[in-house]
């Protein structure tokens, strides 16, 4: 089982990115920026009780008039209820209920989703209880009182939404099936690669709605193996507002990637790759999955023979902060290349599980601190002691240093560049952590 889902939803101005960064705040503080993903984080991934879910914010663009208000409710509950195994309803006791809670209540109620409901800006107990239990009149449970901004409240709800994860939620599948996730902007052709996938396997498909969500997970067999392919399916409603979209389209990819090994972020040719395919891309990169980038609609292209050439460096530089990954040229309508995907699905795969034994990455070490010394400080030069691989998928490593604060960045992109000139490692990133030592005799 992958890490359940837990949505945020509400009106504007009932506080629900002050209640994100409340359960996740400190977490994404510390998370350093990859450039191309987004600074608004409307997901994060959080633990409650030894229980880890990604919390994801449904808020946005705040409407001028009721009726845009109303319908961007729906919207964003749709959302919700599609994405989400638990669903926190968030309200404003100082607002009181008001029509669209109602009416947001009533979709909840129907989707038959687990729905906490939440009550916010109670900042004393006694002073508005009476006012929280006005919200029971919603029809969808208990209302649970909080203040996000004093972090009142906060344990007792979060105690509430972890009841309602399945059993085993957040442990490993049996499956050992390659699972592949296909994510994109909407349009760029995501659906189409897998109907043309299907066509020419011609096998028998069931359609299996991917867990709770509206992810559609697609087996295909291809040379007698068998793939899932998670395809984040389109929206039930297209909106209006094109940010709104591409935050919907954001949250879909984050549960789509979570259930995956290797995710195909596929790009319109004609469009180019822009700056919401770097923030999806960024959510594969952050959570260490194999990442093949699919260039679609290749066949729309007029070509010379630098063209292909002067793409990649377009897409290399936009989406600079994951050089590992490989890159495609497609064509859905015309099937141009496609079958290649399986060969590179089953390289990057290798290369996510793949492990070097601990003897050889100390001789690749040594050789890298021979050949650049590595940064000192005030005097005081950093020494590694010892490398070694602690876990696959992606491949992770520890080092053993005499003091951290001199292991600079650009010094671990050294390293980790010089295991990718001896392992190759294509299209998964590498994780390194830095562990300190102290040195003997003293």
């Amino acid at each position: 089982m992958n890490k359940p889902v837990v949505a945020i939803v509400g009106r504007p101005n009932v506080g629900k990115s002050t209640l994100f960064n409340a359960l996740a705040g400190e977490m994404i503080s510390i998370v350093k920026d990859t450039p191309g993903v987004t600074r608004d984080r409307i997901y994060a991934d959080v633990s409650w009780l030894d229980k880890e879910f990604t919390l994801v914010d449904t808020g946005g663009i705040e409407p001028e008039s009721k009726d845009i208000i109303l319908s961007q409710m729906r919207e964003q509950a749709q959302i919700a209820i599609d994405t989400a195994d638990v669903i926190i309803f968030l309200t404003d006791v100082r607002q009181g209920l008001v029509d669209a809670d109602s009416k947001v209540a009533e979709m909840l109620r129907k989707s038959a989703k687990p729905v906490v409901l939440v009550v916010n800006k109670v900042d004393s107990f006694e002073k508005f209880m009476t006012d929280v239990y006005e919200f029971y009149n919603l029809g969808i449970g208990d209302p649970m009182p909080v203040s996000s901004a004093s972090r009142l409240g906060i344990g007792d709800m979060l105690d509430e939404v972890v009841k309602y994860f399945p059993e085993g939620a957040g442990e490993e599948e049996d499956d050992d099936r390659p699972r592949v996730a296909i994510v994109g902007k909407p349009n760029v052709g995501k659906s189409s690669i897998i109907n043309k996938l299907l066509g020419e396997q011609r096998v028998i498909v069931s359609d299996i709605a991917g867990t709770t969500r509206d992810a559609i997970d697609t087996d295909i067999v291809h040379n007698g193996k068998e793939y899932v392919f998670i395809d984040t399916a389109g929206l039930r409603r297209k909106s209006k507002i094109k940010e709104e979209l591409e935050r919907y389209s954001i949250i879909r990819a984050v549960s789509a990637v979570e259930r995956a090994d290797v995710v195909l972020m596929v790009i319109d040719a004609v469009e180019g790759v822009t700056e919401q395919d770097a923030k999806i891309a960024g959510i594969a990169h952050e959570r260490g999955k194999g990442i093949i980038i699919v260039v679609n609609k290749w066949d729309a292209i007029e070509k010379n023979d630098k063209t292909m050439r002067e793409y990649e460096s377009e897409v290399r530089r936009v989406l600079s902060f994951m050089p590992y990954a490989q890159v495609m040229y497609v064509s859905a309508l015309t099937g141009q290349r496609l079958a290649k995907l399986y060969d590179m699905i089953d390289m990057v795969i290798e290369n996510q599980s793949l492990r070097v034994a601990t003897g050889v990455l100390n001789e690749i070490m040594m050789e890298a601190v021979a050949m650049q010394q590595p940064p000192s400080d005030k005097g005081k030069r950093l020494k590694l002691y010892y490398i070694t691989q602690v876990s696959v998928k992606p491949p992770t490593f520890v080092i053993f240093v005499n003091d951290k604060e001199l292991m600079h960045f650009s010094y671990t992109r050294y390293l980790e560049n010089k295991i990718r000139e001896a392992f190759g490692f294509k299209g998964t990133s590498l994780k390194f952590f830095i562990r300190e030592r102290k040195e003997k005799g003293r």
